[in-house]
C-alpha cells in the first residue's frame, strides 16, 4: 500500500500491514497515536521521533519501534517511509518506549516486499508468510543509541527543544543557569535526574545526533564541525565515533542507498495525515 493513512486499514484482520508513504521537504507530522504497534522505517531522508520523554533521530535505512499508544510527531527532511503496522497481541515482545534499531538487508528486502503486498492477503498465502517472517525478524533487531532524553520539567525542557534547534558544543552552562535563575549544581541535578545524562554527556549527544542529517544531505563534515561549534573536525570525529561506533564518513553517502532500497516507482501523491 502506498499514501493510504493506516486509520484506513486498521480494522483489517491482519496482524501486519504495511503502508509507504512519500513526504515533501522539511515535513512535520503532528502529534498523533496509533492503536498498533509500528515499526517506522526511513528508507530515504532523516527522521526525528519526539515523544513526552525523548527523541529518536533515525538516518536512512535504520528504523524507530514506537509502542502502541504512544503519542508522537516527527520531523522530516527527505523522507520516504515504509511502516509496518502491527497487532499488539503478534507482538508481546515490542519495547514500552520507543527505540532505535538498526534493520538488516533481510530485514530491509521484507519491509519493501510487504509494501507491494495487498493488505488483505489469503491466509496460508505466500505474502502471509513473508508477514510471519517479519515478525520473526523483528525479534532480533539490534538497538542503536540515536535516542535523546528529553526532561520533564517544562522549563528545563524549552530550554533543550530551543537547543536542539540551534546546538552549540561549548553553549555553557552558565547560560542555562542564568534563564532558569538557578545555580550550575542545581542545573547538573535536574539534567541527571531528568535525562539521566550529565549536562555535558546531553550536549555532546545532541550535537552528533543533530548533525545526521547534515551529514545525509552530504553536507562535508569539515563544515558540520563547525556548525556545531567543535574547535576542529577531529573533535567532532572523535565524539561522533564515541557515541555511535563508527566516523561520520560513514553516514555520508546513506541516503543514496537508502532511496535504491525504496522501490521504484515512488508514488507521487502527497501523504494524507497522519499515517
Amino acid at each position: 500500500m502506498r499514501n493510504v493513512p493506516v486509520a484506513e486499514v486498521d480494522d483489517l484482520d491482519r496482524a501486519v500491514l504495511a503502508i509507504g508513504t512519500d513526504y515533501p521537504p522539511d515535513h512535520l507530522l503532528v502529534w498523533h497515536a496509533h492503536r498498533r504497534a509500528q515499526v517506522l522505517y526511513a528508507a530515504t531522508g532523516v527522521m526525528r521521533v519526539e515523544t513526552a520523554d525523548g527523541s529518536w533521530t533515525i538516518p536512512t535505512a535504520r528504523a524507530v519501534l514506537i509502542p502502541p499508544g504512544t503519542r508522537h510527531q516527527v520531523a522530516m527532511t527527505g523522507v520516504s517511509t515504509r511502516s509496518l503496522y502491527i497487532e499488539p497481541a503478534a507482538v508481546p515482545w515490542f519495547p514500552a518506549r520507543c527505540r532505535a534499531v538498526d534493520v538488516s538487508p533481510l530485514l530491509r528486502a521484507l519491509i519493501l516486499e510487504a509494501v507491494e503486498m495487498e493488505p488483505r492477503y489469503p491466509a496460508h498465502s505466500r505474502d502471509a508468510a513473508v508477514a510471519d517472517l517479519l515478525l520473526h525478524e523483528l525479534r532480533n533487531l539490534a538497538p542503536l543509541p540515536l535516542d535523546l532524553p528529553l526532561p520533564a520539567d517544562p522549563r528545563l525542557r524549552g530550554l533543550c527543544e530551543a537547543f536542539l534547534r540551534r546546538p552549540d558544543v561549548h553553549d555553557p552552562p552558565a547560560r542555562w543557569c542564568a534563564a532558569l535563575h538557578i545555580s550550575e549544581r542545581t542545573l547538573a541535578r535536574l539534567f541527571r535526574r531528568g535525562t539521566g545524562l550529565s549536562f555535558s554527556q546531553w550536549r555532546q549527544r545532541a550535537c552528533v545526533l543533530h548533525s545526521l542529517r547534515h551529514l545525509a544531505t552530504g553536507t562535508p563534515v569539515t563544515r558540520v564541525a563547525a556548525m556545531l561549534g567543535y574547535d576542529n573536525p577531529a573533535a567532532y570525529t572523535t565524539a561522533f565515533r564515541k557515541l555511535l561506533g563508527r566516523p561520520p564518513t560513514a553516514y555520508r553517502g546513506a541516503e543514496a542507498t537508502g532511496a535504491q532500497a525504496a522501490a521504484p516507482g515512488r508514488a507521487a501523491t502527497p501523504p494524507r495525515p497522519p499515517e
